[in-house]
């Protein structure tokens, strides 16, 4: 069907129930047939009008939450991208032909975000629907106490539920921002390594908690004019992954500086993980940079090769040296290295999965999504390279899973 013979008009009219469309200033845009129909109100009476100006709480009942519940719900929507689905409201509406005289509304509202091209949430979409009449339905003789009893038992504890649900809220934006600080805590500063060019990136997964998992590491190294970089990937998310995190980075940080390379560097640190729980099924893959010989020595745990860009935008995916995860082994073996060669002017970018995996797509078509991306923006200095990276392999909405980039310029 050609996309451009859909009347979207046609279609936000014809969905079912009350709907409605609303900036993230909580203006209305339009609401459809239903909305205006239920609500009493036109659309001449709500484009272009703040939501609660159109439906102030009812001035009568000191008691209504109905307009700062339901402002809560879609600035949550706004912030977070996410659909958030409401407890009953009892929400009294004015009735516009009698002015001063507000009727009884029960509500079950529904909000949902409109994300645009920048994964940016453009718009509300307030979908919600009467059950006044379901609350007020009584049985034949003798029911009507009993219903009263179980409408007011049916409202006391959605209103309760909501209460819980904001309390829960509350909590887990509180939990985010102190693992978010303990991973400011744990990670490099982006800084400039023996005065050569990198820029880092670190982006925390959408939706739940999902921080920490991922971490990255620069080091100046003994002797020479050499540097470390490494990148890996901790399972799990959460404070308890940022532990292992911590430990997995300062270990191999400390290792390194004197390692003969990488692959000790590795060896060392898979045995240290074989004592830290929550380690199992960690990857790293860290690289030794020499810039006076233009040498990339590396080895990797399991982990996505690191990428050499070449000035004449050649590709090499550094794959020669990859073995398995850290602590996957009994007893382990000494681990595999490579090294090649670079000239004045490439590009080394490390990364972890998260940008780079998709659901039900085969990673190589990953892989060839972030080679070319680097190819052409070669050019570009580290920021504004890292910068465009993200910007085009990471979805709209933000990644499922951590993601971290380093990009240095050799």
């Amino acid at each position: 069907m050609d996309e451009k013979a859909i009347d979207y008009e046609a279609v936000f009219q014809g969905l079912p129930g009350m709907v409605a469309l609303l900036t993230p200033e909580l203006v209305y845009v339009d609401a459809n047939e239903d909305f205006q129909r239920l609500s009493g109100r036109s659309r001449a009476e709500l484009v272009g009008r703040y939501i609660f100006d159109v439906f102030p709480d009812n001035p009568n009942d000191p008691a209504a939450t109905g307009m700062r519940d339901l402002r809560a719900s879609m600035l949550r929507v706004v912030a977070t991208g996410e659909r958030d689905t409401m407890a009953l409201q009892r929400y009294d509406v004015e009735d516009p032909e009698r002015p001063g005289h507000w009727e009884e509304r029960y509500w079950s509202p529904i909000n949902a975000p409109v994300l645009g091209p920048g994964g940016r949430v453009t718009f509300v979409l307030h979908r919600v629907e009467e059950v006044t009449e379901l609350i007020r339905l009584r049985g034949g003789a003798g029911g009507d106490s009993r219903a009263r009893v179980l409408e007011a038992e049916l409202y006391t504890r959605a209103r309760e539920l909501q209460e819980l649900n904001d309390r829960l809220r509350q909590a887990h934006a509180r939990e985010r921002e102190v693992a978010l600080a303990l991973q400011e805590a744990m990670l490099p500063a982006r800084r400039q390594v023996h005065n050569h060019r990198a820029a880092v990136r670190y982006r925390p997964a959408v939706g739940a908690l999902n921080v920490c998992g991922d971490w990255y590491d620069l080091i100046d190294l003994v002797g020479g004019n050499r540097i470390g970089v490494s990148v890996g990937d901790v399972v799990g998310h959460g404070l308890e992954a940022a532990g292992v995190m911590g430990q997995l980075r300062s270990a191999l940080s400390a290792t390194s500086r004197v390692a003969d390379g990488p692959a000790q560097a590795l060896d060392v640190l898979g045995r240290y993980a074989h004592v830290v729980d929550g380690a199992e099924s960690a990857t790293v893959v860290t690289t030794f940079i020499d810039f006076d010989a233009r040498t990339i020595a590396y080895s990797s745990a399991g982990h996505p090769p690191p990428v050499l860009v070449h000035p004449d935008g050649g590709v090499e995916f550094l794959d020669q040296a990859t073995d398995t995860p850290l602590d996957a082994r009994p007893d382990p073996i000494p681990r595999p290295q490579a090294v090649t060669t670079y000239t004045h002017g490439a590009t080394l970018a490390l990364y972890t999965d998260g940008l780079i995996e998709r659901r039900r797509e085969d990673i190589d078509t990953g892989l060839s999504r972030l080679a070319d991306s680097l190819v052409r923006h070669r050019t570009s200095d580290p920021e504004p390279l890292a910068d465009a990276v993200l910007l085009e392999l990471l979805p709209p909405g933000g990644a499922t899973d951590d993601t971290a980039l380093i990009i240095v310029r050799l």
